[in-house]
């Protein structure tokens, strides 16, 4: 599946789209795998996501499943450096770089709007980029000069809070700014690579791409209760679903906007997606 709209034009004012994508397995896309060619088209998705923009983005708000606090917070450092928050792989993917500027006048903003919507959230002006950032942003904007703040989850992912956090955020797509989750749609670590879980990711994948393409009302009660969904808990594990939360904040964002599966495909036996808002 593929956007179906591209534009190389630099406008940064331009209202931006928000997308939920999968940010793979680690440093996967900068290192030998087997099968060689198990992410390369996960890649090449993600490669081609900045040409269907209306516009370069002044600044990126991203979400990762890999930093969750009581509270919300947001990186506050002009210039994050970069957490290796893997393990066991590779000596090379612990000295990959990612030099994008942050902007902490934006992540005071992103705190007010949060403040004001009645979430409790903070900067923190020491925290670095982790992997579920700099790994996709790498193939997304491999120049790394768009600034980039990153916006933590919740430890009590619960899911009205992700929502509304992201709807407190949403006017600031009409600034240019591209607000991306990033996370996986399947994440239990026991189904990847068995072919048990392909019919169980395909069932709940077909009930969270019917979720993200109802009208905002609906998409939004149904996100709420995802846990209900077909082989939810068998595709997020109880307590294991910060994965899934990216998704939630990028459609709260995304609210009165069309949302649409943009990618698919069957990875390590389960079905991993991507999704649009805008």
């Amino acid at each position: 599946m593929n956007t179906i709209t591209t534009s190389t034009a630099i406008n940064h004012s331009a209202r931006m789209p928000v997308f939920f994508i999968p940010h793979g397995a680690g440093p996967c896309f900068f290192m030998d795998w087997n099968p060689a060619d198990t992410w390369d088209h996960m890649a090449a998705f993600l490669k081609g996501v900045a040409g269907t923009l209306p516009g370069t983005p002044r600044a990126i708000v991203l979400v990762s499943g890999h930093w969750l606090e009581r509270g919300f917070s947001v990186t506050g450092h002009a210039r994050p450096g970069l957490i290796y928050d893997y393990s066991g792989f590779p000596a090379h993917t612990y000295e990959l770089t990612y030099p994008a500027p942050g902007d902490p006048a934006l992540a005071e903003r992103i705190v007010q709007r949060l403040g004001e919507a009645g979430a409790q959230a903070r900067v923190d002006p020491q925290r670095g980029y982790d992997h579920g950032v700099f790994i996709p942003l790498k193939l997304m904007f491999p120049k790394a000069e768009v600034p980039v703040v990153q916006l933590s989850l919740r430890h009590d992912m619960d899911p009205a809070a992700h929502i509304a956090a992201g709807r407190a955020l949403a006017a600031l797509r009409d600034e240019g700014v591209l607000i991306v989750g990033s996370g996986m749609s399947f994440h239990n670590m026991r189904g990847y690579g068995d072919p048990r879980y392909t019919p169980v990711s395909a069932k709940f994948d077909d009930w969270l791409s019917a979720a993200v393409e109802s009208d905002t009302e609906q998409r939004e009660a149904l996100l709420r209760e995802w846990a209900s969904a077909p082989h939810a808990r068998d595709s997020h594990p109880p307590g294991g679903e910060e994965h899934l939360l990216p998704l939630l904040v990028a459609a709260g964002a995304g609210a009165g906007s069309e949302g649409r599966k943009i990618y698919s495909e069957e990875v390590m036996k389960t079905t991993l997606s991507a999704f649009r808002f805008g």
